[in-house]
């Protein structure tokens, strides 16, 4: 139809070599070729782009038909399938325009999403209920997300300061009058959460979605005290979530199919992947990765070196070890003050603009954990 339109004049004939609407400006382009050198010469340094050339061209025909080449069609095609949902995507409905955006709660998490959405030219309006906590939380996503961005030259800094003025921050309830979408990312705090959509329920629109970014608790336990269910939604984003592409989209029985597509809309608008699961214990992602966290945890009590659980992981081809996680030994490490990247501590220490580095320091604390769970045989650490 695309093509007939065109033949007999409905629609115009453009030629992709002229399309420029969807590039960025000069300075941006300019940015991103360099970037990308840069990128080439630190993977390439030391060697012969000719020979590297002539080695892709022996070994193509045995990739192409791998098992990896397989896994990556299969992947593809994955990926291109999530959008489809029965009962949502088939049943001709049209997302709705979600333009504007609160977030409850500005921490790391909240921080993180709200750089995710800015950097979608989304409007977002950050919701605090502490006395005057907007100043920190304003300076924690600048520094922490947005200005690293442009530290690390991936954002020039006109593009920055753009999707820095689609913020607003707001001490009240009230100011939430006219947006789309509400994303709460306040701590996994059952009374607490309820409270707050019991207030969403009152202060938001009848369109307006309200969505929780809990990875844990039951959607119905949260909408319980109010009385739009048809509009509760999960939506978990990943850690660090301006980041990672996934988005968990967890439908309880009572969430209606256009919300479900409407958030499958903004998780494209944002460059995520959308995932629509059921609302059941751990969703689909934790569900999978209970048994993981478990076994890295056996091997820690059984005698195991924590950073060598987590390095042997990395090296299979995870991007993160177990132990970069939240972790069942969370109540020691709390006790001990450590936070992870909320104060900088935890397993590893964490600086402003550097990797995470192992802190031995947290081993005493380990062996605490050993002692409590008493299954290491022998007192021997297992190397």
């Amino acid at each position: 139809m695309w093509a007939l339109d065109i033949a007999e004049g409905r629609k115009p004939l453009v030629r992709s070599l002229h399309v420029t609407d969807k590039l960025g400006s000069l300075s941006e382009s300019r940015a991103f070729l360099k970037v990308e050198r840069q990128k080439a010469e630190h993977n390439a340094r030391n060697k012969d782009a000719l020979m590297l050339l002539r080695r892709e061209d022996n070994v193509l025909p045995e990739i192409l038909f791998s098992n990896t080449t397989k896994a990556i069609l299969h992947v593809f095609v994955a990926r291109s399938m999530t959008s489809k949902v029965p009962g949502v995507s088939d049943v001709g409905l049209k997302p709705r325009n979600i333009k504007k955006v609160a977030v409850i709660g500005g921490g790391l998490m909240g921080s993180s999403i709200i750089t995710a959405l800015l950097l979608s030219n989304i409007h977002v309006l950050l919701k605090e209920d502490k006395l005057n906590p907007l100043p920190r939380e304003y300076n924690l996503f600048r520094v922490s997300n947005m200005r690293n961005l442009e530290m690390k030259q991936e954002l020039v800094k006109d593009k920055v300061e753009k999707a820095l003025s689609l913020l607003k921050g707001v001490l009240d309830y009230s100011k939430l009058k006219d947006v789309d979408m509400v994303i709460e990312t306040v701590a996994e705090n059952i009374s607490l959460k309820q409270t707050i959509f019991s207030e969403l329920e009152k202060a938001c629109p009848p369109h307006c979605i309200l969505a929780t970014n809990t990875s844990t608790i039951d959607l119905n336990v949260i909408g319980e005290t109010t009385n739009s269910q048809e509009r509760i939604v999960g939506a978990h984003f990943f850690s660090p979530e301006h980041v990672t592409p996934l988005l968990e989209i967890v439908r309880t029985n009572e969430t209606s199919a256009q919300v479900i597509l409407d958030l499958i809309t903004v998780a494209k608008t944002m460059k995520k992947v959308p995932v629509v699961v059921g609302n059941c214990t751990g969703f689909a992602v934790n569900r999978t990765f209970f048994p993981y966290f478990q076994s890295a945890h056996l091997l820690l009590n059984l005698g195991v070196d924590i950073f060598r659980i987590d390095r042997v992981i990395i090296d299979f081809g995870m991007l993160m070890g177990p132990f970069h996680f939240k972790s069942p030994l969370v109540e020691l490490l709390v006790k001990n003050r450590r936070k992870g990247k909320a104060n900088g501590k935890g397993y590893y220490i964490y600086e402003q603009g550097s990797k995470p580095k192992p802190d031995p320091s947290v081993l005493s604390i380990i062996e605490s954990s050993r002692r409590l769970t008493s299954i290491m045989p022998g007192d021997k650490v297992k190397n």
